[in-house]
């Protein structure tokens, strides 16, 4: 299980350490990505958040609302994703019975890469590209430096169907990276986030839980 770490610290890490060396050239071998600059990304003034888009899947009129938080380089998650949001998918996601909706964490600087490569297939492609990286979680996550790192996640995207040039385009973002880092420790400090992956349901706060226990849970939430 991940744990949270301080605002402060991740808008360091992020953006001052991982956005900056997108902008620098890695030779024959670098990855094609264009991620905004410190200087961009961390220049002074109010964050507007408003164009970020909430990842949702199910009835948005249901009764019951699931909110996942989950990071992209957490272990746990990557489990979860491989077991219990499948069943939770088809018999609750599915059927219309819950709103369902994917909230990043952001405990270092590739779960944000991630994040953004998640998001550049839109809400279309959002949740097929969440369940390559957490596939593929052990072999990108591993691949050594930041560079093949950055290169797997690359191949992430495309093979989820994202062009090269629509890559570039939308991880080259400086708003959308400050945005999302902003909306992010918005969202973690607002529903008291300190460890992944953790569920808000219907407003109240659940650790990681097997399907027995999340079925239990909904089931009581929608009086069955």
């Amino acid at each position: 299980m991940k744990r949270f770490i301080s605002a402060a610290a991740v808008a360091v890490t992020l953006i001052g350490g991982g956005a900056w060396y997108f902008t620098q050239g890695t030779g024959p071998a670098q990855t094609g990505f264009a991620l905004p600059g410190a200087a961009v990304a961390q220049s002074s003034g109010e964050v507007d958040i408003s164009g970020i888009v909430e990842m949702v899947q199910g009835n948005a009129d249901a009764p019951v609302e699931v909110i996942e938080y989950a990071s992209y380089t957490c272990p746990h998650c990557a489990n979860f994703h491989s077991s219990v949001y499948k069943d939770l998918k088809k018999d609750y996601i599915d059927t219309g019975k819950i709103k369902f909706v994917y909230r990043e964490v952001y405990f270092d600087k590739y779960g944000m890469w991630g994040s953004m490569i998640a998001r550049c297939g839109g809400p279309e492609k959002f949740f097929g590209i969440t369940d390559l990286l957490y596939k593929g979680q052990r072999e990108w996550t591993r691949a050594g430096s930041e560079a093949a790192i950055a290169d797997e996640l690359r191949k992430i995207g495309l093979l989820a169907g994202v062009g090269k040039d629509d890559l570039e385009a939308c991880l080259s973002d400086g708003d959308k990276l400050r945005a999302l880092v902003t909306w992010y420790q918005q969202n973690a400090q607002a529903d008291d986030i300190t460890s992944t992956p953790t569920f808000i349901i219907n407003g109240q706060k659940y650790s990681n839980m097997n399907y027995a226990d999340f079925s239990a849970t909904l089931d009581e939430k929608l009086g069955e």
